[in-house]
């Protein structure tokens, strides 16, 4: 019927006009509306090319508008609201679990101060019923005891560095075990009755070790020091000996006379010959330590013997070989003569 917008000559935008004004739709959604009313057998294809038409970006970045677009966009902000939500939920957890460590500690703090205070109530009592040569007998003891403690405790520092002991009826036994670049020496003991005031009950340093002398400053006030101190002297000890022995060992043959050394070997000296464009000279080595703690020497002479004036080449090998004898250890400037190509003579002794 004509009129009618039901037969073939029906006009569909008076629907869209209706639809629009009547349900105050879009343009976008009028014109949806529109094709679902043009083509009823093929309904998502109009629509779909309607909605993707109108969820196009704006220069800036942002949709324009339609469906799509708003539910992506509703889309978006519920992912963030999850975020923001489950990061707060981790927060509140973090939180709460602070709070429980901290009553637990806050309780363990309060239940250490009362046990204190009643260990110091019970203390109070039991001193004022002791007489005063008790109370210094106890407290003689006490320090004793933390003395004893304080040994033990440095010991364990120190295993790994030479030192080590062990308890005896006494007090303490200390060993201090020598080394030099690697090689263990010789070790020493030191025997401590532990008492008020500590003394050496036996011992194996050597002589010419100050062993009084560091006892003297030491033992009693910083019993740490002391046996760094002891342990520094014997090491340097033990390596000036380790270096003479050495030179004695492996270059006896280039040594003019034998080696002359003291007990403690802070003095050295020996003759050794040298030979330069086949010319062979012995030269003279007197080296001091002036310092027992270390194992390097503080004065280095060398000398030649049989000329009166030495050309400038004798005159540099000579000075240079003072320089090493200050800067190296003893064997090891012999080694380094042997690898820069310098001929050292041969004694005819050997």
């Amino acid at each position: 019927m004509p009129g009618s917008g039901r037969g073939p000559s029906a006009r569909p935008c008076f629907y869209t006009v209706s639809a629009q004004s009547t349900l105050g739709l879009t343009d976008f959604e009028a014109r949806t509306f529109r094709c679902l009313l043009i083509v009823p057998g093929q309904l998502l294809k109009p629509w779909k090319s309607e909605m993707e038409r109108e969820n196009t970006f704006r220069p800036d970045g942002e949709f324009k508008g339609g469906v799509l677009a708003h539910l992506e966009r509703l889309e978006t902000q519920l992912n963030k609201s999850h975020k923001r939500l489950e990061g707060l939920q981790r927060a509140q957890a973090e939180e709460s679990a602070l709070e429980s460590k901290i009553h637990k500690l806050t309780c363990l703090r309060d239940q250490l101060r009362a046990e204190m205070q009643q260990r110091r109530a019970r203390v109070k009592v039991s001193t004022t019923n002791v007489e005063p040569d008790q109370t210094v007998e106890i407290s003689e003891q006490e320090a004793l005891e933390r003395k004893r403690e304080n040994v033990k405790a440095i010991l364990q520092a120190y295993c790994f560095t030479g030192l080590s002991g062990k308890l005896t009826s006494r007090g303490f036994c200390i060993f201090i075990n020598t080394a030099f670049e690697g090689n263990l020496l010789d070790s020493y003991f030191v025997d401590l009755v532990m008492q008020k005031p500590l003394r050496i009950h036996d011992h194996s340093i050597p002589v010419f070790i100050p062993l009084e002398e560091l006892a003297a400053k030491y033992l009693q006030t910083n019993i740490q020091h002391f046996l760094f101190s002891l342990s520094e002297y014997l090491n340097a000890y033990s390596g000036r000996k380790y270096q003479a022995d050495r030179l004695q060992s492996d270059f006896a043959a280039f040594l003019a006379g034998p080696l002359q050394r003291n007990s403690l070997y802070n003095l050295l000296s020996f003759t050794y010959n040298v030979e330069l464009r086949g010319q062979s000279l012995p030269f003279c080595a007197r080296l001091l330590y002036k310092d027992l703690t270390t194992t390097l020497p503080t004065d280095v002479t060398v000398t030649y013997q049989g000329m009166d004036t030495l050309s400038t080449s004798w005159e540099e090998q000579r000075a240079s070989h003072e320089n090493l004898f200050c800067t190296k250890p003893l064997h090891q400037v012999f080694t380094s003569f042997t690898r820069k190509g310098e001929k050292l003579g041969m004694s005819l002794a050997s």
